[in-house]
């Protein structure tokens, strides 16, 4: 019976799947297709955060417009939290002298290798971006204990490591922020599969590469870096465009203006 009951199970997940990709599509399709979409990224130094304006060049090509924020953290980073006063310190990184972010605005070019046809089916695209990159520094500043009933705030020392008690409010230290100038390129397939021609969902991955005029000090030691590079995942979603439609509008107010 239960050889029974697992073939049909089979049986109709078969069959679930043949109907989900043989799905007909009857919604209108949009052909010349622009797109603005927003991302959540992560990578394996960090995450954050984009928007990209991607226009149609011809039926498989765009060119694209990209602005993107992330969090950078250094490999060797590991948190710690302590136990003073009955309470549990706030967590912090020893050695850790600044918050690194970055904004990154590029250009870049896409092109699709694989149409999707059926509703609930997949697309497949390449893509390619480069531009300037900013970093930017914030210092970080700690609770340290000078004596039993004494804690003063200031940045990392390494003589004071073990009085550490935990991380000083993130705002300090924001009107020491610098900037550090750069470039970067990254490179990634994308994998659309929205059930709905007018709005857009995908899972983006590829390798990213930041280049920065100077080591970035982020950790104390002297193994900073001035290069990164990574590997990057992200959720893309946002709205299609119908570029034919905003051609016929403006042909129309041409037009009319005439």
């Amino acid at each position: 019976m239960r050889k029974i009951s697992a073939i049909f199970l089979l049986l109709v997940a078969n069959l679930m799947i043949v109907y989900a990709q043989g799905e007909i599509d009857d919604q209108k399709k949009i052909f010349f297709r622009n797109e603005r979409t927003f991302a959540g990224i992560i990578n394996t130094e960090g995450y954050g955060f984009g928007f990209r304006y991607a226009k149609r060049l011809d039926g498989f090509k765009k060119s694209t417009y990209e602005l993107e924020f992330s969090y950078v953290k250094d490999e060797e980073e590991t948190k710690v939290s302590k136990y003073y006063s009955q309470q549990i310190g706030s967590s912090f990184v020893p050695g850790k002298v600044n918050a690194f972010f970055t904004l990154r605005a590029g250009v870049g070019f896409q092109k699709e290798l694989f149409q999707k046809y059926d509703r609930g089916g997949i697309s497949i695209r390449y893509f390619y971006n480069f531009g300037p990159v900013l970093g930017i520094l914030k210092p970080i500043y700690y609770e340290v204990e000078k004596s039993k009933d004494s804690i003063v705030v200031k940045k990392f020392e390494l003589d004071e490591i073990s009085n550490i008690q935990g991380r000083a409010p993130f705002y300090l230290g924001m009107d020491e922020i610098s900037l550090v100038p750069g470039a970067y390129c990254k490179f990634g397939f994308t994998f659309e599969f929205g059930r709905y021609d007018k709005t857009f969902s995908a899972i983006e991955t590829g390798i990213a590469l930041n280049i920065f005029t100077k080591k970035v000090p982020i950790m104390a030691d002297n193994d900073n870096k001035f290069a990164y590079f990574t590997f990057f995942l992200s959720y893309r979603f946002g709205k299609i465009i119908d570029a034919q439609f905003k051609d016929d509008i403006n042909k129309v107010d041409e037009l009319l203006n005439n």
